[in-house]
């Protein structure tokens, strides 16, 4: 462990970044900690020392078990950075005072959860590293720098607004090339969507965000969702039929331009990478056409290419739910055959959510990685 000078950790240091998530999220559960950098045996004694010095509390109750900051802690980190952090413990707020019921903390843990997503992704994911969007007047237009995620605390400080998606399952909002996404979390469990506070989330971003303050950026990029999970286990469940108890029709009934499914694991924070990075993603595509022919834009099949039989084509790897369906309803309809490009862990979820119409093709993930985003083959 870094040698320090004071009673908190050295910066740049997985003690200071522990201390720091947990800040932002109110709890983080324990099983978290396998996410951050680092290995398993550091981040253990780190953990331990912590503790040790009364920075770090381990809370269990109901089955669940998360690290929360002490009270000396929280008075350290507010009095030496009183910027960052004073705001984070001041109040009745989930971060100063977390909840003890099993809702409260789930919901706390599944925010911890995307933000450590987008951390190991790259994005701008602490506040002090990012505009504030949504503190700022409308008309500023220097406000976007990304690919930047703003969690939902974040979001609610734009005010008056904030109301209209109270009750919203939304974890936050992700900012980058690629548009605007509503970003949810559904981890193990089974989503139960607030649908109309989903759709009244989707027209403030469109409204405030796009057509507003980031008009500059977003004018004609409609939000799009993401919504991550444990496993791809889930992906049969969230598209699936729409039950008056889950509301799945969120999912397909274009409510968001799209909707992408996305692992709680490091093959999905990289798939975040590449939604966020439209030049990589475009390779990748280059690569994957380079024995197909260019689609056609006036055929009824929702297609990125053409196969040596004439028949379609769809690159569905960032698991863009809705797209997905369309593609296998419409062979259906026509009793045609088509292709759907997948991640070789994807195609056995994907194989069991799509027709016999529908040929799937595996892209190595590991390989993929390496070559694109140049990073050594790992194990997960």
């Amino acid at each position: 462990m870094t040698r320090r000078k004071g009673p908190l950790p050295s910066p740049n240091t997985f003690p200071e970044l522990l201390l720091t998530i947990i800040a932002l999220s109110g709890e983080v559960p324990s099983a978290l900690v396998s996410r951050l950098p680092g290995s398993d045996s550091y981040k253990a004694y780190a953990i331990k020392i912590l503790k040790r010095e009364k920075l770090l509390r381990t809370y269990y109750h109901d089955g669940l078990r998360g690290l929360r900051l002490t009270t000396t802690a929280k008075r350290l980190l507010a009095a030496g950075q009183p910027d960052r952090y004073r705001p984070l413990f001041t109040g009745d707020t989930a971060t100063n005072a977390p909840k003890y019921s099993v809702p409260h903390r789930l919901r706390l843990h599944r925010m911890a959860e995307v933000l450590v997503a987008a951390y190991n992704a790259g994005l701008l994911t602490f506040p002090w590293e990012k505009p504030s969007v949504f503190q700022t007047e409308p008309g500023d237009t220097n406000l976007y720098i990304g690919p930047a995620y703003y969690s939902s605390r974040e979001v609610k400080e734009i005010g008056a607004q904030a109301t209209m998606i109270c009750g919203s399952r939304s974890t936050g909002i992700l900012l980058c090339d690629g548009g605007i996404y509503a970003v949810y979390n559904t981890a193990s469990a089974r989503m139960k969507w607030e649908y109309k506070a989903e759709v009244r989330l989707k027209a403030m971003i469109q409204t405030d965000l796009c057509h507003g303050r980031l008009a500059r950026w977003f004018m004609d990029s409609p939000p799009g969702a993401i919504v991550f999970g444990d496993g791809m286990d889930q992906l049969e469940h969230l598209m699936g039929p729409g039950s008056k108890e889950t509301r799945n029709y969120l999912i397909m009934d274009g409510t968001f331009r799209c909707f992408h499914y996305l692992t709680l694991d490091h093959r999905g924070e990289v798939l975040l990478r590449l939604l966020c990075d439209p030049e990589r993603k475009a390779e990748l595509d280059e690569i994957l056409s380079q024995d197909l022919s260019k689609g056609s834009t006036n055929w009824l099949i929702e297609h990125d290419a053409i196969d040596e039989h004439g028949c379609p084509v769809l690159f569905g790897y960032t698991c863009d739910m809705p797209r997905i369906r369309r593609f296998d309803d419409a062979l259906g309809l026509h009793g045609l055959t088509g292709t759907l490009y997948c991640f070789d862990f994807q195609e056995p979820a994907l194989r069991r959510v799509c027709g016999s119409r529908v040929a799937l093709q595996c892209i190595d993930f590991d390989a993929f990685e390496g070559s694109v985003f140049h990073i050594p083959q790992t194990t997960d």
